[in-house]
């Protein structure tokens, strides 16, 4: 049998970008968009994160498309829209979770490194209505940071990168 670090990187197909939200400021609406330029070390163009110049590890938010309906059933809505859960990209295909702490291109560009969870905030009742907080819980996505820049479109790939990939 394989060593666990070893089937860590072990996804069985490539998953898809199918969606990108960006926040410009803290609470502000959603701007979807079909394309946004990633910044290494800062976030995606448009973000707040990026124009607050943060190196830290919530530069980029993401969640799981197959979880959207899961939300919404938990919430006792008809949908999820991922405006409403307030992240920047909805990736389809692969288990998201399984990102965290690996590096991984979107695209044939933009390089991220998963940091960890990204918890649901008290939006959430807001967004969903009351219960979305409880209802996103476990269902939040991860969060990562930009090592190379570039270019991330809708329809883009979701692959993990080998470890002796270079990034920079």
């Amino acid at each position: 049998m394989r060593p666990l670090h070893e089937r860590m990187r072990d996804l069985p197909r490539e998953g898809r970008v199918e969606w990108l939200g960006l926040r410009p400021a803290f609470g502000a609406p959603i701007v979807v968009v079909e394309a946004v330029v990633a910044i290494a070390q800062r976030g995606l163009a448009g973000d707040r994160t990026a124009a607050g110049g943060t190196s830290g590890k919530r530069q980029v938010t993401l969640v799981q498309h197959e979880h959207l309906p899961v939300i919404a059933a938990l919430a006792g809505r008809d949908s999820a829209p991922p405006e409403a859960l307030r992240r920047n990209v909805v990736v389809s295909g692969l288990n998201l979770v399984a990102l965290k702490r690996l590096r991984f291109a979107l695209g044939s560009e933009v390089i991220l490194e998963g940091t960890g969870p990204c918890e649901p905030c008290g939006r959430m009742d807001q967004t969903l209505g009351p219960g979305g907080f409880q209802a996103t819980r476990g269902h939040g996505g991860i969060t990562a940071r930009v090592l190379r820049g570039g270019t991330v479109r809708v329809g883009d790939g979701v692959r993990v990168l080998a470890e002796a990939e270079p990034h920079a």
